[in-house]
């Protein structure tokens, strides 16, 4: 039989198998993918197997074990681990800030969010824009200006500068 009519003949049934082992769709459909990805690899000695669909299945349980491994590894590391600091609200001024950045236009938001969030240069933000040079510095004046004209005053466009 080759790969594609064994595929057929045999997904849903392991499908079926890998979700009663997880309750999980998601990763029912996970684990199988990687088994049939597996088979695939090593088909000539697989195929030739008395039983190939048991060896889907025993790489299903393998997977499906070490899932489960991994995720108690997981919890106990957390569980060592202190609980993280709670985070305060933003400030106000934070909160009209973001309120004036969404009012900008996308380009504009995402040139000022990298040139002084990510501290991107201006070269560096026209070459993954794709942009040039002097689109860049004009979304960056416009965005300022805006900026400042939103939040209501000249301190705080060069604040935001």
């Amino acid at each position: 039989m080759d790969f594609d009519g064994f595929y057929r003949d045999t997904s849903r049934r392991l499908l079926r198998y890998a979700y009663g082992l997880t309750g999980d769709p998601g990763e029912a459909q996970d684990l199988v993918q990687e088994a049939y990805a597996r088979a695939w690899q090593r088909w000539r000695r697989v195929s030739a197997y008395e039983d190939p669909e048991a060896w889907l299945r025993l790489v299903v349980n393998r997977l499906s074990t070490d899932r489960w491994r991994r995720i108690g590894v997981r919890r106990a590391r957390a569980a060592a681990e202190p609980p993280p600091q709670p985070v305060g609200p933003p400030s106000d001024d934070v909160v009209l800030l973001v309120r004036a950045m969404r009012e900008l236009p996308d380009a504009q938001r995402r040139a000022l969010a990298l040139h002084y969030l990510l501290d991107r240069s201006i070269a560096e933000i026209a070459t993954e824009t794709g942009s040039s040079l002097g689109t860049v510095k004009s979304w960056l004046s416009r965005g300022r200006a805006a900026l400042a004209a939103t939040l209501g005053s000249p301190e705080g466009a060069r604040r935001v500068h």
